[in-house]
C-alpha cells in the first residue's frame, strides 16, 4: 500500500518528501558559514595584540569581516572587492589595523578591550567561515611589596632560631598568582606548609647559619611578572639594637593579616611604643581636666544658691517690727 500526502492539493508521494526534505538540509548546511572556535589570546595593558584570520588550505578569500561580540555587537574592520577599511565607529576606532593576510591587530590595549571576536571569511566560491577568538586583557604586575613579622620569645636573651613570617602583597592589581624562592637553591624548595592566605604569607624558621639568606616574593599573571626579595635576619634581632633591622614584631599572634599597611601586630618585650603610652596618658588627662571643671563648677553654682538662700533668710530679720 502507497501512502500519499497531499499538499496544496497536490498528492506527493512520501519517497519524493523524504528526498525534498534531505535536500533542503545540505542546502542550507551548504549556505550557512562554518563556525571554527579559536583559542584564547592574551595582551597587555598599553600592550598591543594580533588576531589571526586563519583559513583552511586552498581557500582564497575574496571577503572578510571583523567583529567585536561583547558587549554589543560591533562592525571592526572590512575586506571587499581588495579594499581593506578599519573606519568604523566602535570603541576600536584608531586603534585597529588590518594587515594584508587579514589579521586584526589592536593597539594600543585597554581594560576594557576583552571579550570575543569573529572574522567571517567567504571564498571565491561563495563559501563561508567564522572564526571565534577570545581576548583576555590584562594590567601590567607591579613591583610586590614585603614586610616582615618576627615571633618574639619572652625569655630576656634573644634565641638562637627566629621564626618569621613573610608577607607579600602587590597593590592595585588582581587575577595575580603568588610565589616565593628562596635565594641560591634550584627551583623554589618551600614546603606548602610554611604557606598561608593563597601564597601571600610565608612562614619561615632561620639560624645563625641563615644570616645572608634572602626570599624573594614573585608576583605574576599570563602576561607579566615581578619580584622583591629581603634578607629576614635582618629583622630578627631589633631587640638587640642591631643597625638596620626591619620588619615587625608579634608573640602569640596569628600570621600577619593584609593588607600590609597595618601597625605592628604586638610590640617588642620590655618595650613601649609611644602610641601605648599616648593611650594611657591622654584618657587620665583627660579625666583629670573634666573632673577639675566639674569641681569649679559645683561649688559657684552651690555659692550662687546658698547666697539666695540666705538673702532669703536675711530678708525677714531685717524688716522693722510694727509697734
Amino acid at each position: 500500500m502507497l501512502w500519499i500526502s497531499v499538499i496544496e492539493g497536490a498528492c506527493w508521494p512520501l519517497w519524493r518528501m523524504a528526498m525534498w526534505s534531505l535536500w533542503s538540509l545540505l542546502l542550507w548546511e551548504a549556505l550557512l558559514p562554518t563556525v571554527v572556535c579559536g583559542a584564547q589570546v592574551l595582551g597587555q595593558v598599553g600592550g598591543s595584540v594580533l588576531l589571526l584570520a586563519e583559513r583552511p588550505p586552498g581557500f582564497q578569500v575574496r571577503e572578510a569581516i571583523w567583529r567585536s561580540l561583547w558587549p554589543s555587537e560591533q562592525l571592526v574592520a572590512t575586506f571587499f572587492r581588495g579594499s581593506r577599511e578599519t573606519l568604523y565607529h566602535s570603541r576600536f576606532l584608531g586603534r585597529a589595523q588590518l594587515h594584508s593576510n587579514l589579521s586584526l591587530e589592536l593597539r594600543p590595549l585597554e581594560p576594557g578591550d576583552s571579550g570575543n571576536f569573529s572574522v567571517l571569511l567567504v571564498d571565491m566560491g561563495g563559501r563561508a567561515q567564522t572564526r571565534i577568538l577570545q581576548l583576555k586583557v590584562y594590567d601590567a604586575v607591579p613591583r610586590p611589596v614585603v614586610q616582615v613579622f618576627i615571633a618574639v620569645s619572652g625569655g630576656a636573651h634573644p634565641p638562637k632560631t627566629c621564626q618569621a613570617f613573610l608577607s607579600c602583597w602587590a597593590p592595585n592589581v588582581t587575577d595575580i598568582t603568588y610565589s616565593w624562592r628562596r635565594e641560591g637553591t634550584t627551583g623554589f624548595g618551600l614546603e606548602p606548609s610554611g604557606l598561608f592566605t593563597d601564597g601571600q604569607v610565608l612562614k619561615v624558621s632561620l639560624g645563625p647559619g641563615d644570616k645572608s639568606v634572602a626570599y624573594s616574593c614573585i608576583v605574576s599573571n599570563p602576561v607579566s611578572w615581578d619580584l622583591a626579595t629581603v634578607t629576614p635576619w635582618e629583622s630578627c634581632h631589633r631587640e638587640s639594637g642591631m643597625p638596620g633591622a626591619r620588619g615587625q614584631w608579634f608573640r602569640d599572634c596569628e600570621p600577619p593579616t593584609l593588607p600590609l599597611t597595618l601597625p605592628p601586630l604586638c610590640p617588642a618585650p620590655g618595650k613601649s611604643s609611644y602610641k601605648d603610652m599616648l593611650l594611657v596618658v591622654v584618657p587620665v588627662s583627660l579625666l583629670l581636666t573634666l573632673a577639675g571643671l566639674l569641681s569649679a563648677w559645683h561649688p559657684c553654682c552651690s555659692g550662687k544658691k546658698q547666697k539666695d538662700r540666705c538673702t532669703d533668710r536675711r530678708a525677714p530679720e531685717t524688716e522693722t517690727p510694727l509697734v
